[in-house]
């Protein structure tokens, strides 16, 4: 059995590569992170073996740096172990006890360990859907929180272009609250506009909800208003709508 071990890192990667004897095929070298220095690493792999069945690569899962070389290994069908980091770390003081805390975990050191660990598992397609998940998920869970922060300062606006206006509606955070503070993103706004296009916008945007009679509500409260006339709040409010 042949072992690489793979040192990540951004714009190089350091590669040593075993076998089950412990003789030394490739000592450790340095490829670029770019297609001919993966090129580089493969052709020295199908120079010791032709069957890849027979090779085991490794590397730590070392975030976004780590992707295009597993997914290039992948695609070339050599089966690849992505390995934890405490794994690795725990793995390495085990070593010797000559080892200090701040003793780099190394190519050679991931070699010995796919060398060793016979329970390591390839990187298979259940851990490519996993991975995506969580990536998934970790978006999905920023961009709420992103949309959180987003409604709050939607609200803060309004207490200061138009407060009364969210004592009218069930919610500020409404398509239709949305869409006409798009185009009158204030009291004052509110209050000069055309009675026929204000009622149309809340139409369109409420599908038929709120008509006429809604937005001579409006329109009058917004006449009575004590929200303040600050061109650049308004600004603000219509670009943090179309944010969220």
């Amino acid at each position: 059995m042949i072992y690489v071990g793979i040192d990540i890192a951004k714009d190089k990667h350091d590669c040593f590569i075993t076998n089950s004897d412990g003789e030394v095929l490739f000592k450790s070298f340095t490829i670029s992170n770019n297609r001919e220095g993966f090129e580089t690493l493969f052709q020295r792999i199908k120079s010791i073996s032709d069957d890849l069945t027979e090779v085991k690569a490794g590397l730590e899962a070392t975030g976004h740096y780590s992707y295009n070389l597993l997914g290039f290994l992948l695609d070339k069908g050599l089966p690849t172990c992505v390995i934890n980091p405490l794994h690795t770390n725990l793995y390495r003081k085990s070593l010797s006890l000559r080892k200090t805390k701040t003793d780099k975990v190394d190519s050679h050191t991931i070699a010995i360990m796919l060398m060793s660990d016979l329970n390591l598992k390839s990187y298979s397609d259940i851990s490519y859907h996993n991975e995506e998940l969580k990536s998934l998920t970790r978006y999905r869970f920023n961009k709420v929180k992103e949309r959180a922060k987003l409604k709050f300062s939607i609200s803060r606006l309004v207490n200061i272009l138009f407060p009364e206006l969210e004592k009218l509606v069930p919610t500020i955070h409404m398509a239709s609250v949305y869409a006409l503070l798009s185009e009158f993103p204030s009291a004052d706004a509110v209050a000069n506009a055309h009675l026929t296009r204000l009622s149309n916008r809340l139409s369109e945007s409420s599908k038929g909800r709120y008509g006429k009679d809604t937005a001579v509500m409006f329109r009058d409260a917004a006449r009575g208003s004590i929200g303040s006339h600050m061109p650049a709040k308004s600004l603000e409010l219509k670009h943090t709508i179309k944010l969220i």
